[in-house]
């Protein structure tokens, strides 16, 4: 497997990441995955906005990734997955420099690492057309979650716990309101009205979040962008989780209680169409794929500096 590392492509079991590097001593680090639909890099330039935004607020060296899309797709060519569905992952840190809380004088040269693996959407199209059951827990997770950094131990914690109660997600409660999940957003339907978290310190600003309001918009789907209480979840007819990997996704049970009549309800699969079909006209529309021509290497692009 093909990777790209700090300028280069290698062999992804050729990498070596110093045990100094601070990603790997403070999660002093931020990181991407896009999704590749055949011939469609979904909406990499919001996610490369949403990776500045994390450098700039966290002072890296390097605090503009624009020069990764095309590398991205370069890589994608290169491990021969442009027929496939696939993941890009995208991960960026400080850099290398001796251990020390405070930021390193002189700044160390960002590290900048990408791959790309294979993805197999069936589990989740089966979880899109049954629902999943999700279980709430407490928000015992840091004030900057609108920065996507690699620190996601209560995440990790929290995905455990749903694990083990055999639940496909856990919502993260903050003072009585649900935020989001573990790697997802989350939205209910009050009435006819799409309701979700508004954008803040406390949540991510998810792409196929800002994706499904814009439909909801198209569709005349009225959305609110305003705290879900926990104390009045009962009376929401639907709820959903949105994100990269899971796209628009059915709660049919929230804490083992049925939600609406326990089964997906019709703005969901409304939105779910749509997205479906956003996708395919994307897909026609900017199809960037072509066999990359022999000698044709991305380090022609700009590079970290």
């Amino acid at each position: 497997m093909t990777a790209y590392f700090n300028g280069r492509f290698m062999e992804k079991d050729e990498i070596r990441i110093s045990p100094d590097d601070r990603g790997f001593l403070f999660s002093d680090s931020l990181y991407e995955v896009i999704r590749y639909y055949p011939g469609l890099l979904f909406r990499p330039e919001a996610h490369i906005r949403r990776l500045n935004h994390g450098a700039d607020h966290l002072r890296l060296a390097c605090r503009n990734f624009s020069h990764l899309i095309p590398v991205a797709r370069d890589l994608i060519r290169k491990n021969h997955l442009a027929d496939q569905d696939a993941l890009v992952y995208i991960q960026v840190t400080r850099g290398t420099a001796p251990r020390n809380h405070a930021f390193p004088d002189p700044a160390p040269k960002t590290t900048v690492y990408m791959c790309v693996s294979c993805f197999d959407p069936a589990v989740k199209d089966r979880q899109r057309k049954t629902g999943i059951h999700a279980i709430t827990v407490p928000d015992i997770r840091w004030a900057r979650c609108d920065m996507k950094t690699t620190g996601l131990t209560a995440n990790v914690l929290a995905s455990q716990q749903a694990a083990e109660k055999k639940a496909g997600e856990a919502i993260f409660v903050r003072d009585g309101v649900l935020m989001e999940g573990t790697h997802a957003n989350f939205m209910a339907v009050f009435g006819n009205t799409v309701t979700t978290a508004p954008l803040s310190n406390y949540i991510l600003g998810g792409i196929t979040r800002e994706t499904v309001l814009d439909l909801c918009r198209e569709l005349n789907i009225r959305t609110s962008q305003e705290p879900v209480y926990e104390n009045r979840i009962h009376l929401a007819s639907e709820l959903m989780i949105t994100g990269t990997t899971t796209e628009i996704t059915p709660i049919v049970t929230l804490n083992t209680k049925p939600v609406g009549n326990g089964a997906p309800g019709p703005v969901a699969k409304a939105l779910q169409a749509a997205f479906s079909s956003k996708i395919k006209q994307m897909q026609k529309q900017d199809p960037w794929f072509s066999p990359m021509k022999k000698g044709e290497n991305s380090l022609n692009h700009s590079e970290n500096p």
